[in-house]
């Protein structure tokens, strides 16, 4: 491999940009910093995608292109166009090229490292969540089959056929039941995985959203059409994606959006494994937001902000999208609650 290849797969973004300003060059970690692709951003200046929020980071880059000097500068807050703030670390370094200086940034993320950590927090606890509903199911399921073998003896004891019908109703409610629990607390260890277009997944709980809509909650839709076909369940996929949109639905009152968003993520880490390539399904909805002191539990199993909630939907939808190596992640505040749905693509990670 050469040195670009080796670039090109940093962790580290960099970019590389000339005395005006203008980038000359960014790895794929730098399009995931500054919020773009390379096509996009090449010849167009820094301060589109990357500006001051509070500090001096342009100001610092300028004045090491006029002096010669490197800079190294932490916790910096800067705004992309559009987004919230982040906090990153930076090494300036000028370059002299000829009669001209370009400057190289050496980007971290330090939002990115604590989003990191924040992941790893929340496979360890659906791991917690899924050990946990496996116990559940287990007390449950044994008093189902203690109703179910108790309605058969009564059967065979009871000889008129009007009776035997009431029988044939607790078997068959016993049955129900325990179908009930192994499709909610027992997801399917191996999921039935297929190419398909995660646009068809997101379309299908649409439809099934606003069969259920009152006339003053609207669902709009922002697709990434680029987006390359993902190797996924399509019925794990939809309930989970259905749970969450469900929860989004419920939490709007009149004149409520929910917004469902695609995108594609570069070099991101779930877990142990850091992925070229990660589907973004984003859901959003102005709703009152996610009480503070339900947060840090919201993935645990009957936790719930509604009183109409079984505190079940969460879980589930998280251990669904955990058997495609995926995470779930939000952030929620009065006004603006997302959760962020993140699928790998095939053969994306090292």
């Amino acid at each position: 491999m050469d040195i670009r290849g080796i670039i090109e797969n940093l962790t580290l973004a960099i970019v590389l940009v000339d005395q005006d300003l203008r980038i000359r060059y960014l790895n794929p970690a730098g399009e995931e910093c500054l919020g773009t692709g390379v096509r996009h951003a090449l010849g167009r200046p820094l301060t589109g995608f990357i500006q001051d929020a509070g500090g001096d980071f342009i100001a610092h880059i300028r004045r090491s292109i006029a002096t010669g000097n490197p800079v190294t500068e932490h916790e910096v807050c800067v705004r992309r166009p559009g987004t919230d703030e982040i906090t990153i670390n930076c090494t300036i370094t000028p370059l002299a090229m000829g009669d001209t200086v370009e400057c190289l940034l050496e980007i971290t993320c330090i939002d990115h490292l604590i989003r990191i950590s924040r992941e790893e927090h929340l496979l360890s606890e659906n791991l917690a969540t899924r050990n946990m509903l496996r116990g559940l199911a287990h007390e449950i399921k044994n008093p189902l089959g203690g109703l179910r073998g108790a309605a058969q003896l009564l059967a065979k004891e009871l000889g008129e056929e009007r009776l035997q019908m009431y029988t044939d109703v607790i078997i068959g409610e016993a049955d129900r039941l325990r179908k009930l629990v192994d499709s909610m607390f027992e997801p399917k260890v191996t999921p039935e995985k297929q190419e398909l277009n995660v646009h068809n997944v997101l379309e299908h709980v649409r439809r099934l959203a606003v069969a259920e809509l009152s006339d003053d909650i609207v669902i709009r839709t922002d697709y990434d059409p680029s987006i390359p076909p993902l190797h996924a369940d399509y019925d794990l996929l939809v309930q989970a994606v259905l749970n969450i949109v469900g929860n989004a639905v419920r939490a709007v009152e009149l004149q409520g959006e929910v917004n469902l968003k695609t995108r594609v993520l570069r070099q991101i880490t779930i877990g142990e494994t850091c992925h070229r390539l990660v589907v973004l399904i984003s859901v959003t909805d102005n709703g009152c937001g996610i009480p503070e002191d339900l947060k840090p539990q919201i993935f645990f199993p009957m936790i719930s902000g509604s009183a109409e909630g079984t505190g079940l939907g969460l879980p589930l939808a998280q251990s669904l999208v955990h058997l495609h190596g995926g995470l779930i992640e939000f952030d929620s505040d009065p006004g603006l609650t997302e959760f962020r749905i993140l699928l790998p693509l095939n053969g994306t990670g090292y």
